[in-house]
């Protein structure tokens, strides 16, 4: 839709601006799969939704700038923000292990989102009007200790930033994510300029300054709208607010017991920004461990520019979305596909030995490859690992052809490969398809542990770009004009990954597998997919093992066999126990 027609469908914009940078991403490989599991691509994913709705233009974004040791010393202590550096403090913050920290990348990411909180206080009172950081809210943070993912407490240092400047005005600091702001509360609650408001389903005590309401687990929609009116009654006059939308009171979430709808959060942001009015104010995602949490931080956009209840759709997925738009712009001959033969095309194509450059799948050279990681962002958030001289390398492993991207570690200086693909392209019924045969992504820089353990066939930790690399060999299909994508799973976690968007091409294993799913559902994903390796899982009170098979992401999906009644007769006859 032309962007004025879509404006004038959902009404007057109001002023808005968001601070974001693409190193807003954690640069943790197992951040994803830690005990949190925490969604990463949140900022990218609002951003690029809040974009695609016309609730800000592209020169509304602002890129912040680091913040300033003098920022941070403000309310942190010397000896903490020292304590910084050390890869163990940091993993302790983030329930990560320590060699999954890459410090001096992790602290930059740190330090631009406590400077995008700090810009946007002070962006605020100049321009009065609502502002977004897309990270932020780190309330447990403290003086002189980090907790609960959050190791600077961007709020306060935010509060001391504009306090130095010279504004003297009352703050209110709104805190709805469902974990009480403990650390937030010892750095500003005996300041009697700042109100701190909270609603939470954690008891952690009384924390001082704190007007607290605490709400049991399974709170519904109408029991916590109900309190947020009420504390927002309790508000007194101020000149500048901060609000933490939490995105942890959805039901569902991994870290939260309350039972919030999308639909719910979005009442809330509703009644907040109507009650501040045209207040400066900040809003902050503060946290969010569920695959909707993105939804909430780009609602608190759609409230801002349109003070809209216009509901996300469930199916969108902004990360296929944006690496569609960028496929796009992809020419084929910047990739290797030249659209005249070479001759070492020629050569090869008349099963002589290539004289050229080799072409994985006949289209892509290393070069073009390199290129298209580039642009999909996955080399960039590798160099934020702590890789470096990335390239491609390309050989074969009979029958199938081999990409390797490798990279030289910045603290050891060896060479590792980080990515290997083994593909060719395979007849399965009546499509053909680009068909995986092994598929590896290695992070030799991190180790094993009990906060990240090994899952059968791993030989180091996985780099956390499953699902870009799963969007990517999508895509690759489609500019082969081949009919999706097929693989074996080897193992059960793999296909689980996998089961949204990919099915067995046999109706009676897809059956068995949904059964699968079905019986296991309350058993630890790690446990399920060890006691499928090892034997101990029983198909109607017989030993079963896992079965590799091929699985098949269609491109189309009217491609998708119509055997639904024969999935369901297979699924019904199985039971499986551990």
């Amino acid at each position: 839709m032309n962007p004025f027609l879509a404006l004038l469908a959902k009404g007057r914009r109001r002023p808005l601006r968001v601070f974001h940078d693409e190193a807003y991403r954690l640069p943790i490989s197992g951040a994803e799969s830690g005990p949190a599991a925490m969604e990463t691509r949140r900022a990218d994913d609002a951003l690029h939704y809040l974009l695609r709705e016309h609730a800000l233009a592209p020169d509304q974004v602002i890129n912040p700038e680091p913040a300033s040791y003098e920022d941070l010393a403000r309310v942190h202590t010397p000896a903490y923000l020292e304590s910084l550096h050390d890869p163990q403090n940091l993993g302790a913050v983030f329930a990560v292990d320590p060699s999954d920290i890459y410090v001096d990348e992790l602290l930059r990411t740190l330090r631009l989102g406590v400077g995008g909180t700090v810009e946007a206080a002070h962006h605020a009172l100049n321009r009065k009007h609502s502002v977004m950081n897309l990270f932020g809210g780190f309330h447990h943070a403290a003086p002189a200790r980090g907790a609960g993912f959050c190791a600077l407490n961007d709020v306060a240092i935010a509060v001391a930033s504009v306090r130095a400047e010279g504004f003297e005005g009352r703050i209110a600091v709104l805190d709805f994510d469902f974990h009480p702001p403990d650390g937030t509360a010892e750095c500003l609650g005996k300041d009697g300029t700042v109100w701190l408001g909270s609603i939470s389903g954690a008891d952690w005590g009384a924390l001082p300054g704190v007007d607290e309401t605490l709400l049991p687990e399974n709170t519904d929609d109408a029991t916590y709208l109900a309190a947020v009116e009420a504390l927002l009654g309790r508000m007194p006059d101020v000149e500048l607010a901060f609000v933490l939308a939490g995105a942890d009171v959805l039901n569902g979430d991994r870290l939260g017991q309350f039972k919030l709808s999308l639909s719910g959060t979005r009442r809330r942001e509703l009644l907040v920004s109507r009650r501040l009015g045209s207040l400066p104010q900040v809003w902050l995602p503060a946290g969010g461990y569920s695959s909707h949490a993105w939804k909430v931080l780009a609602g608190v956009g759609l409230t801002l520019a349109f003070d809209s209840e216009e509901a996300i759709p469930t199916d969108y997925d902004p990360l296929a979305a944006r690496m569609v738009g960028i496929s796009r712009t992809l020419k084929s001959e910047s990739l290797g596909n030249n659209t005249f033969m070479s001759e070492a095309d020629v050569a090869e194509a008349l099963g002589m030995q290539r004289t050229g450059p080799h072409k994985l799948l006949g289209y892509y050279t290393g070069e073009g490859l390199e290129y298209a990681l580039e642009r999909y962002r996955v080399l960039p958030i590798l160099r934020r690992l702590g890789f470096h001289n990335l390239r491609c390398v390309f050989d074969r492993v009979s029958p199938y052809e081999r990409a390797r991207l490798v990279g030289v570690d910045a603290t050891s200086k060896k060479e590792h490969v980080l990515i290997e693909l083994e593909v060719d392209r395979r007849r399965l019924g009546a499509g053909t398809f680009l068909f995986v045969n092994w598929l590896s992504l290695r992070n030799p820089r991190a180790n094993f542990s009990n906060l990240r353990p090994q899952l059968p066939g791993q030989e180091v930790p996985g780099l956390g770009l499953a699902r870009e690399m799963s969007q990517l060999l999508t895509l690759m299909a489609k500019r082969l004009a081949l009919d999706g994508v097929a693989f074996r799973p080897s193992w059960f976690h793999m296909a689980w990954a996998a089961r949204h968007d990919a099915r067995f091409v046999d109706p009676a294993r897809q059956g068995r597998f949904e059964a699968l799913v079905r019986d296991l559902k309350e058993v630890p994903l790690l446990e399920a997919t060890r006691a499928l390796a090892e034997g101990t899982v029983k198909l109607n009170g017989e030993p079963y093992r896992w079965e590799p098979d091929e699985m098949v992401r269609w491109r189309d999906e009217a491609d998708i066999p119509k055997d639904g009644a024969a999935v369901a007769v297979e699924r019904e006859r199985c039971h499986f126990t551990l």
